[in-house]
């Protein structure tokens, strides 16, 4: 990442194009300007903070890390205070002591946002931060003023090509959990990866409907998050938590945006949020897989922006 600080700018002229249309703002950021540690719980938390103004939540997901929202920030930090930490076990935060769960994560958030002096803020979440999003408007209904749920999960019968039932198994969960402890790739290795597309491709098959299209520093960053502590616990409280019968309870206004490919997690948990939740709206990105801000991130920047704008 390079070392100075750069203005924004405005949405490109066509903002369907996959990817960054022009280079990356967040390239020509110094991100050490903007981290710090945070102890919550009796643990230490890596939190990205940038901008002034309202608080703006931004919550990664499964394998994931605040450097998700590296296409947002910028975009975002113009208007807003955007925090985007990452969540425990993941990233370089501390595995939480309590365990890993999706109730415990939204309980996080919420200590994270009173050390912060966060009263009340709208979330944005991507997969298991979009699940984890939810459970803290349930839980905490008085922190979240709007929820953007992307790609969430939580509801679809489905999870990374696999049915959830399966995952739920015995051998299968442990299988699974084998392969998320075992998955992190060295920092020498990930920098000749991503510089082949078609590496880039295998490596971000189920991320990312064209990976070999997105640029190689953003794929770095996206890889950067696997095969943390918290990723086997996680996967487990991915499939074996259910509040479907709980999201009729959420009352704050609800963007659903998904992308038509999403091979993690499929496009018809949009439809089942959408019935669900009351006053939830869905819009669903073509040629677009599991990271819509990452792949979209003019529209998605330009859809999270309007909506968000509603309640000023």
């Amino acid at each position: 990442m390079a070392a100075t600080d750069a203005a924004p700018a405005a949405v490109p002229a066509d903002p369907d194009v996959y990817g960054p249309a022009d280079r990356s703002l967040w390239l020509d950021v110094d991100w050490r300007e903007h981290l710090r540690w945070v102890r919550i719980g009796g643990r230490w938390v890596n939190v990205m903070e940038m901008g002034e103004g309202p608080p703006l939540l931004l919550v990664h997901g499964h394998s994931g890390c605040w450097q998700n929202w590296l296409e947002n920030v910028p975009y975002f930090a113009e208007r807003y205070r955007v925090v985007a930490p990452d969540l425990p076990g993941f990233g370089y935060s501390e595995l939480p002591a309590e365990g890993v769960s999706i109730e415990n994560y939204a309980r996080f958030l919420d200590a994270l946002c009173q050390e912060l002096e966060i009263e009340s803020a709208p979330v944005v979440g991507n997969s298991l931060g979009g699940f984890v999003g939810a459970e803290l408007c349930l839980k905490f209904p008085q922190r979240v003023t709007r929820l953007v749920l992307v790609a969430a999960a939580g509801l679809a019968d489905r999870y990374i090509g696999l049915p959830s039932g399966l995952l739920r198994r015995q051998s299968v969960a442990a299988f699974a959990r084998a392969i998320n402890a075992y998955a992190r790739i060295p920092d020498a290795r990930l920098e000749t990866l991503v510089r082949r597309p078609r590496l880039r491709w295998a490596a971000l098959l189920m991320v990312a409907a064209h990976p070999e299209r997105l640029p190689a520093p953003m794929c770095a960053e996206l890889l950067r998050g696997s095969g943390r502590p918290a990723a086997p616990e996680a996967t487990d409280a991915l499939v074996s938590y259910d509040y479907r019968d709980r999201l009729d309870d959420i009352a704050r206004p609800t963007l659903i945006v998904w992308g038509d490919k999403d091979r993690t997690v499929p496009v018809e948990g949009a439809d089942e949020y959408e019935r669900l939740i009351p006053n939830a709206r869905k819009v669903i990105l073509r040629d677009t897989g599991h990271v819509p801000m990452v792949e979209r991130p003019a529209r998605f920047n330009q859809l999270v922006g309007e909506f968000l704008a509603e309640e000023e």
